[in-house]
């Protein structure tokens, strides 16, 4: 009568608590470009660059007689272009510079290269034009606007991704400054970074749990849906374990803390959000590439329009300069560097919100081509943990045969005996009180109620009772039961079989739901168990899954995902203990449940922060309009690129249009705001 054992732990990550605020101001450094900046430097710099680009443009001499209109002169009003200008490039230009240099001596050249090349040969030849060095036209008025724009995109793009990041942010700020601590005097609060592991606190109704810890008293709904993603508050009783982080309800708690800074359960899921945004996927890595290469392209096309146009035509050098500008801004791979950052930092973040932890960027995007879910039974389907899943009574009264077995297991310590009180507490039924109860060691437990000698046990206590007739109904349903693997608990009163209680490792409420989605997805659903064959026909009748692998050794479950793969199938596996790991690694993707323990959770792409496996559908769901993003914005990114770069160059001059290097800016601005833009429609994907 002994049920299976199931060794299951909370998720337990060691990361260094006091970096997280690091760790978050940081994890836009794969943005190399951005390193030591803020969108509040960019902000400042482009409204006080914008403010001093408009006089430069008013006293343009090229827009004055362009929209023929004129400005109110005064000593020295006609310097005013050149002073302005100088004073936008060194102030509003210089950051770009020093990112160049930055790029070139990491032997990167990217954006900030680009950038700085067109503004300081737009400066170079406006300054010699206005010193008389050269004859032509300047370009103070496309040197400003210029950028101004530039300020003006990045300002947007490292807004957006700093806003993307945003929730590692709100996730830091779930846990309170400070903790009620209880001691014999009373309470009294205390830095959280003070609390140690043994000590006991207070968190009264309303506040925020400030550590991991078990409740020793009292009990109250707590809700766990910003780590977990789970919709409802969970109901917490003595000898359950709270989260730091989530939020407590109307009921206060007395808890023993059990984990303190890098231990605890949010300092992992902070840990593993700001690595999941700081890694790289297939796409991402292509766009890097793409981004590389067209930096040499966009160099190689502004000397070809150089060369081009000195050699093959007699036009002014002003007009040469200009194109070889307007290429050279116009070329920025701007779009392309933001196409992917932005849908990864969004897409990590969602999936956070919603329970879902990204480990491996490569696992999600391997998730949108999964064929097979492959799901570990103990733990993961079920709550590996022995409870009622079935009664039968000979009066047919349920609830009356349950109270009386309740009544009798009340004062036992035995798992089954605690799963029988605990189903009728679910069902508030009030329990009898008993008198001369006794363990009957390895058999069961006996004792009176209202006036009634109750024994409960298994077949070999019918047998000691020499009781060899019951019920039709009775015996049927428990031999029906004892195929399926159940162990069946008998109630008898006064040597008269009452009914029977059928426990088994109880299969998870979320469960059904989880397989009915991925088959609506289209996903193959199997399962594998250690357990006998008869165990696992039960479960996998009660949660229609047609194909399912019993009696599976722990050393052998690799193999099994090695036979779903024979036939090309790409295969997740889902699992949550120790013996999952080997099995989570040959995957092509691995997801742990949350609550499993460390060896799986390291050994897998994603994590469940609870244990509901319909998060699974989650992941491929969205993986599926991650990836869908990720194309969309490197389609638009480098089809801008391939259609605006001959533009530039002046292949159209001969038919009257020619692109400025304003107007360039202005359309790699709008390249990088659309891509932006599109990654933020992510952000209304609903996972539920």
């Amino acid at each position: 009568m002994h049920p299976q054992e199931h060794d299951s732990h909370n998720m337990n990550h060691a990361t260094e608590h006091e970096h997280h605020n690091h760790a978050i101001q940081h994890d836009h450094s794969q943005h190399d470009k951005h390193a030591g900046h803020s969108p509040q430097m960019f902000k400042k710099k482009f409204w006080l660059s914008f403010a001093l680009t408009i006089p430069v443009l008013l006293y343009s001499h090229t827009i004055m007689e362009l929209l023929n209109f004129t400005m109110p002169e005064f000593p020295g009003s006609e310097w005013l272009p050149t002073v302005l200008g100088i004073v936008i490039f060194f102030y509003g230009g210089m950051v770009f510079l020093k990112g160049a240099r930055a790029e070139l001596a990491a032997r990167l050249p990217g954006m900030m290269t680009l950038i700085s090349m067109a503004i300081t040969v737009a400066f170079g030849y406006s300054l010699a034009v206005s010193l008389n060095l050269v004859e032509g036209m300047d370009f103070w008025w496309e040197l400003a606007t210029l950028v101004t724009i530039m300020l003006l995109g990045h300002w947007l793009e490292m807004a957006s991704v700093m806003n993307a990041q945003g929730a590692l942010k709100e996730l830091a700020k779930l846990l309170p400054d400070e903790a009620e601590i209880v001691t014999n005097d009373g309470t009294k609060k205390v830095a959280v970074a003070e609390l140690k592991v043994g000590d006991t606190i207070l968190i009264r109704p309303g506040a925020n749990v400030p550590i991991d810890g078990m409740v020793i008293k009292g009990e109250s709904d707590v809700n766990q849906s910003m780590l977990t993603g789970e919709s409802q508050p969970v109901k917490k009783h003595i000898g359950d374990m709270v989260i730091g982080g989530t939020a407590n309800g109307s009921g206060s708690l007395t808890v023993k803390v059990t984990k303190i800074g890098n231990d605890t359960a949010l300092a992992g899921i902070i840990k593993l959000v700001a690595d999941a945004q700081n890694s790289k996927s297939k796409t991402q890595i292509l766009a890097d590439k793409a981004a590389f290469y067209l930096t040499f392209v966009a160099i190689g096309s502004a000397l070809l329009t150089l060369l081009g146009w000195v050699l093959l035509s007699d036009r002014s050098v002003a007009f040469i300069l200009e194109r070889v500008v307007t290429v050279l801004v116009i070329a920025c791979p701007h779009a392309l560097g933001l196409a992917i950052p932005l849908v990864t930092a969004i897409s990590t973040t969602l999936a956070a919100k919603n329970g879902l932890l990204i480990r491996e960027r490569m696992a999600l995007e391997a998730a949108r081509n999964i064929d097979v879910v492959l799901f570990d039974k103990t733990g993961t389907l079920t709550k590996g943990e022995q409870g009622v899943v079935d009664i039968v009574s000979v009066s047919g009264d349920n609830n009356k045969l349950l109270t009386l077995a309740a009544a009798v297991e009340s004062d036992s310590e035995h798992p089954i005996a605690k799963a029988i009180v605990a189903s009728a507490q679910e069902h508030d039924l009030k329990i009898p009180k008993v008198s001369g109860f006794s363990a009957l060691s390895g058999r069961g437990a006996k004792a009176k109620v209202a006036g009634k000698v109750v024994v409960i046990g298994g077949p070999r206590l019918l047998e000691e009772l020499k009781i060899k007739t019951m019920d039709d109904g009775v015996q049927k349903t428990a031999k029906q039961a004892d195929i399926s693997g159940k162990t069946v608990v008998y109630v008898v009163a006064d040597k008269e079989v009452m009914g029977a209680i059928m426990l088994a490792d109880v299969i998870r409420p979320e469960s059904k739901q989880a397989v009915n989605s991925l088959k609506q997805a289209g996903k193959r659903v199997a399962m594998l168990t250690g357990d006998a064959k008869g165990v696992a026909t039960w479960v996998s009748k009660e949660l229609g899954i047609d194909e399912y692998f019993a009696e599976v050794l722990p050393e052998h479950k690799a193999d099994v995902v090695k036979q779903l793969q024979t036939d090309g199938s790409r295969v997740a596996m889902v699992g949550d203990g120790v013996n999952d790991a080997p099995a989570l690694t040959q995957a092509d993707v691995g997801i742990a449940i949350g609550a499993g323990t460390d060896v799986a959770i390291e050994s897998a792409g994603v994590v469940l922060a609870s244990s509901d496996p319909g998060g699974v559908a989650k992941t491929i769901k969205l993986s599926q309009a991650t990836y869908r993003k990720m194309i969309q914005n490197l389609g638009w990114a480098v089809g801008y690129n391939v259609l605006a770069i001959p533009l530039a160059t002046g292949v159209t001059a001969g038919l009257g249009f020619v692109l400025s290097p304003a107007i360039g800016a202005v359309l790699m601005s709008m390249s990088t705001i659309i891509v932006a833009a599109n990654a933020q429609l992510l952000r209304k994907l609903s996972l539920k």
